[in-house]
């Protein structure tokens, strides 16, 4: 009975193997090379971190669903569920010095213990960009051009990126001075896009009309561009009036990408990250009812660890965006010509010389000792072997 529970993974992990995994090998090449045309850098961070790192000030995954455990100091740590809060602690201690903006990316795999029944992977890989140092309107135009550059490069064509900014809500909610009961429950309905909601949750308030159209507009504030034109009446605050400016000069810079097609705007959309503190957005696809992508800025993150800067970033979720390429039967081309030597015992010295050479050569070559009953032709259909080369002289 043990072996066989062993031999499972625990729920909500998995094994990648055989084709599977140099599919994603190969997509995740292609992600990290657009990466690097932009003048990113790789880093790499530990798998695991002290509390403080994601703790609740920081506003990024709740303490109940992190995988938390000691040292032998009784420190306590957690296995990271995000990567940008880990990626700012290392920009702090490691580019104070720097007076020219910071371009990271990375590859990581996160780690959120979601409850059984959401059906959601607990581990999972993330493959982004972070942008420290600079408060540009440029630098988020940067973020989302990224997105649409490296998503087409997988094969994708049909894909939106969908973008909001969380001052427009914020503002609104600072205005209203609402309690933090009725401000899930706000936040709740508007995520879920239910006008009708939001209206019976303040029709009894005593804020102001105005306001209260205000936030029941929000929910259908979402689409093409035209849509940031309709939000100027539900902007009652100069927080709100300046985050549809910002949003229309990133779509102003983004046509200049030639990526604007890709574009819708969502002046609702919300995140379960509460650092974020200007632009939001996430990119949608066929054949997952998950973001592919997500990310947004945010300017006081790095507060927390000693050293104020303005960032952005974003984070494809790379078994989402393989499962959408698997459902729309995008086909992801990672042959290679591979050989198989098969070899008597005897002939080893010969086998391997053999092998040496044709790697020289560029080519990938298997050695196999010879068995009887072996059925080499099924092995090579099954592992996509293009020749298998019999040591004795006969090709096979």
């Amino acid at each position: 009975m043990r072996i066989q529970q062993i031999l499972h993974t625990p729920e909500g992990v998995r094994d990648v193997y055989n084709g599977e995994c140099r599919r994603k090998n190969y997509i995740q090449d292609v992600l990290h090379q657009v990466l690097y045309s932009y003048g990113y850098e790789d880093i790499q961070t530990p798998t695991f971190e002290f509390f403080d790192v994601f703790s609740r000030e920081v506003g990024t995954v709740p303490s109940k669903e992190l995988y938390k455990f000691f040292d032998r100091e009784g420190h306590t740590l957690v296995l990271r569920p995000d990567i940008t809060p880990s990626i700012a602690r290392a920009v702090t201690k490691y580019f104070t010095e720097e007076d020219m903006p910071v371009r990271l990316c990375y590859v990581a795999n996160t780690f959120i213990n979601h409850t059984d029944f959401q059906g959601r992977l607990k581990e999972n890989t993330q493959l982004g960009a972070e942008l420290i140092g600079d408060g540009s309107v440029e630098a988020d135009a940067e973020m989302i051009a990224l997105v649409a550059e490296s998503l087409l490069q997988t094969g994708l064509t049909e894909f939106q990126v969908s973008i909001g900014h969380v001052d427009f809500f914020k503002s609104l909610l600072r205005e209203a001075h609402l309690t933090e009961e009725m401000e899930l429950a706000l936040r709740e309905f508007i995520s879920n896009k239910n006008i009708y909601g939001v209206r019976e949750l303040l029709e009894p308030l005593t804020i102001s009309a105005g306001l209260k159209e205000a936030f029941a507009a929000i929910p259908d504030l979402f689409g093409s561009v035209e849509i940031l034109q309709r939000a100027e009446a539900c902007a009652v605050t100069e927080d709100a009036k300046r985050a549809l400016e910002r949003l229309k000069k990133i779509y102003k810079l983004l046509t200049c990408y030639g990526y604007e097609k890709y574009v819708t705007f969502d002046l609702g959309v919300v995140s379960k990250y509460k650092y974020y503190t200007g632009i939001i957005f996430q990119a949608y696809t066929y054949g997952t009812g998950e973001a592919v992508a997500k990310g947004g800025r945010y300017d006081t993150l790095m507060d927390h660890f000693g050293k104020s800067a303005p960032a952005t970033g974003f984070a494809f979720v790379v078994d989402r965006l393989m499962s959408a390429l698997v459902r729309q039967k995008i086909e992801v081309d990672t042959s290679r010509e591979k050989l198989l030597i098969v070899y008597q015992t005897s002939q080893a010295k010969e086998a391997i010389a053999k092998a040496v050479e044709l790697r020289a050569q560029g080519k990938i070559v298997e050695l196999v000792p010879k068995q009887i009953g072996r059925d080499y032709q099924a092995y090579a259909k099954k592992h996509e072997i293009v020749e298998v080369i019999c040591m004795e002289g006969e090709m096979v």
